[in-house]
């Protein structure tokens, strides 16, 4: 059972961020200190991938488990409006399948860092250096 009001769940959905989320900014901060430089939100790229480097051509999504569904204790799906969110989260599981496999078939690589992960940095930059240094 949700605790807000309508009106206040209005606005906290409102406050989502789909650009330099704290994931986000996790990632991109290791990155850097891992010495890597890239692009952010490349607009001519499908699905404008949160993390691009265009000599490599590796790109990066950082999803949220909530909104994109993941495998964890943050993905699950809410108990009220059940159908509204199983087709909201389903819609965005099926553009996150469509871009990822548009990206590859133009040679790209695509790396998902999913939000849970950006709680353990050591294990991520690990994954990171590993994804980008091979390419």
């Amino acid at each position: 059972m949700d605790t807000l009001t309508r009106q206040q769940r209005s606005a906290a959905m409102a406050a989502v961020r789909g650009k330099d989320t704290k994931p986000e900014l996790v990632v991109r901060r290791l990155l850097h200190a891992l010495g890597f430089r890239y692009r952010l939100h490349v607009k001519d790229l499908p699905g404008r991938p949160d993390i691009v480097f265009r000599k490599r051509r590796c790109v990066i999504f950082v999803n949220g488990c909530f909104w994109h569904a993941h495998d964890c204790p943050r993905g699950s799906a809410p108990s009220s409006n059940v159908e509204f969110w199983r087709v909201k989260i389903g819609r965005n599981r099926e553009r996150d399948r469509r871009v990822q496999e548009e990206l590859r078939k133009s040679g790209w690589l695509v790396l998902t860092v999913w939000e849970c992960e950006t709680k353990a940095q050591e294990s991520l930059a690990g994954k990171l250096s590993r994804f980008l240094e091979h390419h």
